[in-house]
């Protein structure tokens, strides 16, 4: 399929229930054999990527940068870095991924840059050049000290003293990471001609990092304390509640420019990341009408363990904020323990069961559908600065990001054998390679691709309404939603206990007027057990019910 071919298809909202599979590029593939994934390697593995029936790609950050935060510190935004390939690479793979039918998303790091982008190193020459203002500068404290008390995520103050003008410069992050001024014209203009330059090679749409840090309160009014109990002692950020550092109003006018710039290609889309204090509220506003982002996701689920009343707590606070809220839903990303871990790697499907009955779309992170569990390293092999800053009490987002394993070897078909990859292969990874599922019919992968398809092909489930079902009217670690779609119903209903002891569901006391249903094969998951008008669920199965 065509670029053409996609952006004339008369669904322009394919994003609406879509399922993305999130790539990060370092751990891939490595086609060159330095040991890092590339572009190139990314290209080779598509195939594997369009076999899971998903509808698209997000490919973390491969811009240029010095990877103080692994290209989260983008030092040009129109290239590629040399260790991925160049431009060329890139115009390949998206080419082949639309061949496969998959659409391209790609990161986009707006509310800050690597200090060795040329924007910075101008803006730092003086307080009178053209792009003085470019980024937040601001002047000492008579004593010498910040401007404010703002904390940055990684590294404690956010702010860094610059002898040559004399001023500190802002970073919600690494002081490598200066944040860019949003208050002025040409810095918003700059980024929309970045973003067109991508849209015209090809790309469907743009994952936008910490999309809601990208103005600040021009008066640098300190932030007021975090309550202890929200405090997350990983994070010195988290110790303040972000009031005056982001999410400021200024944020929604610009989104609306970034959308009335994609609407100008139709069939691409956004998704926002929402980091930071009470993120749900944020989503609705940042995907409010059709002026803004299309969908955007918080960390709400991410953290999540799979408790039953957890995740309905999750899901009710969601509802409650409207109809016009569209979420993307994930449990895994490159930031976060992987769900095999966070919710038990004999549960890993049930994750992915449950996660594909929620009305939404889905990222579905490398990996996930191998049912890889958190990789355990050493101190000596850490990359990531957080891990690195905080260890042993954080252990950082390396155990994420370690390589993807394609086969059995010491490398996991990830970088020929003799080659050092940039993190190690976790030996518990092999076994659950991608060759020596492919072999093996009822492996995790192949149940995955099963599921998805299912998913995939339904209405209800892509685009369909929900109803959550509340705790009190189920039994205890049971967790239920009701889709439905014109006169379509569906009930989705999922065993969450960790104990041994089933679970009896009348489905006439959760839906009126039923007459009657029909239990769907699930992939992976025992059909339920039925007694006259109810049914039995074992810990760690689901059902999905059709309903007439």
């Amino acid at each position: 399929m065509t670029l053409s071919q996609l952006r004339q298809d008369a669904r322009h909202d394919w994003w609406r229930g879509a399922t993305i599979y999130q790539i990060y590029p370092r751990s891939f593939m490595d086609s060159n054999q330095d040991g890092i994934g590339d572009l190139a390697g990314i290209t080779a593995r598509l195939e594997h990527v369009a076999s899971l029936n998903v509808d698209a790609i997000w490919l973390s950050p491969f811009f240029t940068s010095p990877m103080d935060d692994f290209g989260y510190d983008v030092a040009d935004y129109c290239d590629v870095d040399p260790m991925f390939g160049n431009l060329d690479d890139f115009r390949t793979l998206v080419d082949r991924a639309h061949e496969l039918g998959l659409r391209v998303i790609i990161d986009q790091v707006l509310s800050h840059s690597s200090d060795q982008h040329a924007w910075f190193q101008e803006s730092r020459q003086d307080r009178t050049n053209l792009k003085a203002d470019w980024y937040v500068w601001a002047d000492p404290r008579p004593d010498g000290t910040p401007p404010n008390n703002w904390m940055a995520a990684f590294s404690g103050r956010a702010w860094t003293f610059d002898a040559r003008r004399r001023q500190y410069y802002l970073h919600n992050f690494l002081p490598s990471q200066p944040d860019l001024n949003f208050h002025h014209p040409d810095v918003q203009q700059a980024h929309l001609d970045n973003l067109r330059f991508w849209l015209e090679l090809g790309v469907d749409g743009f994952r936008f990092d910490v999309v809601n840090y990208y103005f600040h309160d021009p008066a640098l009014t300190d932030n007021p304390p975090m309550p202890r109990e929200r405090v997350h002692p990983g994070n010195p950020q988290s110790y303040q509640f972000q009031r005056h550092n982001i999410e400021q109003p200024e944020n929604l006018p610009y989104l609306e420019r970034i959308r009335a710039l994609l609407d100008e290609y139709p069939g691409s889309t956004t998704v926002g990341e929402i980091a930071g204090n009470d993120q749900l509220p944020i989503m609705a506003a940042y995907t409010q009408g059709d002026k803004r982002l299309h969908m955007a996701y918080t960390f709400d689920l991410l953290d999540s363990t799979g408790d039953a009343a957890e995740l309905y707590g999750v899901l009710a606070r969601s509802s409650e904020l409207g109809e016009d809220t569209w979420p993307c839903w994930a449990l895994s990303n490159h930031d976060v323990v992987r769900s095999a871990t966070s919710w038990g790697e004999a549960r890993a499907l049930l994750a992915l069961t449950v996660l594909c009955s929620l009305r939404g779309s889905l990222c579905l992170y490398q990996g996930e559908e191998l049912g890889l569990p958190e990789a355990e390293l050493a101190y000596e092999d850490l990359q990531d600065p957080f891990g690195i800053n905080l260890w042993p009490e954080v252990k950082g987002r390396d155990g994420c990001r370690t390589p993807m394993v394609w086969d059995e070897t010491a490398n996991g078909g990830f970088c020929a054998e003799g080659i050092a990859p940039w993190l190690p292969v976790d030996a518990r990874h092999r076994p659950l390679a991608v060759t020596r599922q492919e072999a093996d019919p009822d492996s995790l992968l192949n149940r995955v691709r099963q599921l998805l398809k299912l998913r995939g092909a339904s209405e209800v489930l892509r685009q369909g309404d929900q109803q959550l079902i509340t705790p009190e009217a189920l039994p205890e670690d049971i967790f239920g939603v009701i889709r439905s779609h014109g006169e379509r119903r569906l009930l989705c209903l999922a065993h969450l206990g960790r104990g041994e002891a089933p679970a009896t569901i009348a489905p006439d006391a959760l839906v009126d007027g039923i007459a009657g249903w029909h239990s769907l094969a699930l992939p992976g998951m025992p059909a339920p057990e039925m007694a006259g008008r109810a049914l039995t669920l074992t810990p760690g199965s689901a059902a999905w019910l059709e309903l007439r």
